[in-house]
């Protein structure tokens, strides 16, 4: 019978553990299912023979979740959970959020802001000399200096203000046997400097011979085009195998990143996530919402070669794609169909990207991805292959299991790569089968502009793959919706963009239910946009909207139906000379206000030049 880690003495004392070799301290509830980092940690160690308890969200400011389990025979692993602890705890306005998804019935404080480097110094405090390795997405996305959005500066990398002995970055399977396996062997955590995907910091030791010196952290909190240069550099070394190692140096500390840990194997892949996960939640929690996406789902790669400017999956998990076999997500699935709560629909097939199934082109595989060039942006590489052939076997596969009445393909699909696919097979029979209702895609914007800098592809083919979609399913007698997702106020966008989109939603009839202002996450193109105001790869000056009310006219501007919004939307439209859009005409995107009434009574100079304004254009279209 499946068993889960034990999360307490007492759980540790029925399996008959005095120790074990270690604690894993997780700002996440304990939940033992391959889409929760930790479990998969957890259960890949105790693969290899390593005994680990979970610490799962201890009360930081006192010694007793802690000692409770007694010293560690190895060391303590700390990760801030599956969201770092300050996008968990703030929205991009940074006002508290009410919820935590990943607490036992959302209640929101049961983990520190800045988890990693709390839970680490607390570790530190408590049990002295013990060697604490930090990871999970938190980490390794302030692996290095970095602009903190919450702060409004450039903070230290993480592994020095954690005051950890090891950090390691990325997906972290074989990073956390090697290293582990070389405490068990008697290795002091200090001289375990030789692991890809792992940071160390050193006064004395050798430096890799082969190593890219980047600017100091001293420079880069000074000089803004001083941080571009490390962060291009940065970027362009998250291939394992063409990155060099980097160093950093902070007074005199050199933070070293070690090359990057190549991506899993397929069978690998399929080793790590047919281990014996329970995929429930522990007993001791009464509801952990966020299971309730993913407990019916299914992992089935990992990797995005989209290399959209404003995620990390980049520097996360690699432009390199994992996947794994038909055979492996059939297994997978017939364990869930024998679950007592399954109720025949599988809520999900995918990864960062659903439909990304294969490694962009073959060449990868030897010489690893183009560092100066992206597959997809801005046109798709010449060198492309565009495959879903393997994934739609894997459907039919899933969909032919007894028990299983749907199959749903709810994680993102790039619209990009499936237009560019010759083969229509699967478009057909995604909106034949896997499709509850609605498609969500994410454009983003619609200002060729503005989706430039964001790396994504041009609105032209969003609008084609729009028809395309329509068409299909007219064809197979289908009513299923899509639903866009879009960014306000990214680097770039000034509100005459975001009057673009605005009338694009009125011209699609679609008002967003929400609306995401960008967030400048750590390790993103876009955040180093947002905090230099410059394009990284050209230094060309780039607009930002930075002031809260700036970026509330770009955001009200795409749910301008909403009634509260409406004096908001005036506001912006006034300000961008766009007054011809307000009054009762088809083109209009709101009607007039008392206020707008009194502004054209004194200004009737702006009234003859919004309505000139509004001929000219009819006429240039």
């Amino acid at each position: 019978m499946m068993t889960m880690h034990p999360i307490n003495k007492k759980e540790m004392m029925e399996r008959g553990w005095d120790t074990v070799d270690f604690v894993l301290v997780s700002g996440d509830a304990y939940v033992d299912h391959p889409s929760f980092g930790a479990a998969i940690i957890a259960r890949v160690l105790e693969a290899y023979g390593f005994t680990v308890a979970i610490c799962p969200q201890p009360d930081w400011k006192k010694a007793d979740d802690l000692i409770q389990y007694g010293k560690p025979n190895l060391g303590y692993l700390v990760t801030a959970g599956n969201i770092d602890s300050m996008v968990n705890h703030f929205s991009v306005n940074k006002k508290r959020r009410i919820k935590d998804n990943y607490t036992d019935k959302g209640v929101m404080g049961k983990r520190p802001d800045r988890a990693t480097i709390v839970y680490s110094q607390w570790i530190r405090k408590v049990m002295p000399n013990v060697p604490i390795i930090i990871g999970g997405i938190e980490a390794s996305l302030r692996r290095l200096a970095h602009y903190d959005y919450w702060d409004d500066t450039i903070r230290n990398s993480i592994l020095m203000d954690s005051t950890a002995d090891l950090l390691i970055y990325g997906m972290a399977e074989n990073s956390i046997i090697e290293v582990a396996e070389a405490m068990r062997s008697g290795i002091a955590i200090e001289d375990i400097t030789y692991v890809r995907g792992t940071v160390w910091k050193t006064k004395t030791k050798e430096l890799p011979s082969d190593a890219i010196i980047l600017p100091t952290f001293a420079e880069i909190k000074k000089d803004k085009d001083k941080f571009i240069d490390s962060f291009v550099l940065q970027y362009r070394n998250t291939d394992a195998f063409t990155a060099k190692p980097l160093v950093e140096m902070v007074g005199n500390v050199a933070v070293v990143q070690n090359k990057p840990s190549f991506a899993l194997k397929q069978e690998e892949m399929d080793w790590v996530y047919g281990l014996p996960f329970t995929r429930l939640v522990h007993p001791s929690y009464t509801e952990i919402p966020a299971i309730e996406e993913v407990q019916f789902s299914l992992i089935s790669n990992r990797g995005c070669f989209g290399s959209c400017n404003f995620c990390a999956l980049t520097a996360h998990q690699g432009r390199m794609i994992s996947s794994r076999s038909a055979d492996s997500l059939v297994e997978e699935a017939t364990k869930i169909t024998e679950m007592d709560n399954f109720k025949g629909y599988i809520h999900d097939v995918g990864g960062p990207t659903a439909n990304f199934n294969q490694v962009s082109c073959q060449k990868q595989l030897k010489y690893g991805t183009c560092q100066t060039k992206e597959c997809l942006h801005p046109d798709p590489c010449k060198q492309l292959e565009v495959s879903h052939s393997a994934y739609l076997q894997t459907l039919r596969r899933l969909r032919a299991l007894p028990k299983v009445k749907k199959v749903f393909v709810r994680s993102g699909i790039r619209y990009d790569y499936l237009m560019y696919d010759k083969d229509e097979t699967f478009f057909d029979e995604l909106v034949q089968y896997h499709i509850s209702g609605q498609l969500k895609v994410a454009p983003e914007h619609i200002s060729d502009r503005v989706l430039d800098l964001m790396g994504k592809p041009k609105r032209q083919l969003y609008e084609a793959f729009v028809n395309k979609y329509e068409k299909k399913n007219q064809e197979f007698n289908k009513n299923q919706f899509l639903v866009p997702y879009m960014i306000s106020s990214h680097p770039g966008s000034e509100l005459k963009d975001a009057i673009e989109l605005a009338l694009y939603l009125k011209k699609i009839k679609h008002t967003p239910q929400q609306v995401q202002d960008f967030y400048p996450t750590p390790f993103t193109v876009s955040t180093c946009m947002y905090y230099t105001e410059k394009n990284p790869f050209t230094k060309e000056k780039v607009y930002v909207a930075k002031n809260p009310k700036d970026k509330t006219l770009q955001r009200v501007l795409l749910q301008y139906t909403y009634p509260q919004n409406q004096t908001l939307v005036f506001e912006a439209l006034k300000q961008a000379n766009r007054l011809d859009l307000v009054g009762f005409g088809a083109h209009c995107l709101i009607k007039p206000l008392k206020q707008e009434s009194a502004y054209r009574s004194k200004n009737k100079y702006a009234q003859k030049s919004s309505t000139v304004n509004h001929k000219q254009r009819k006429v240039k279209s």
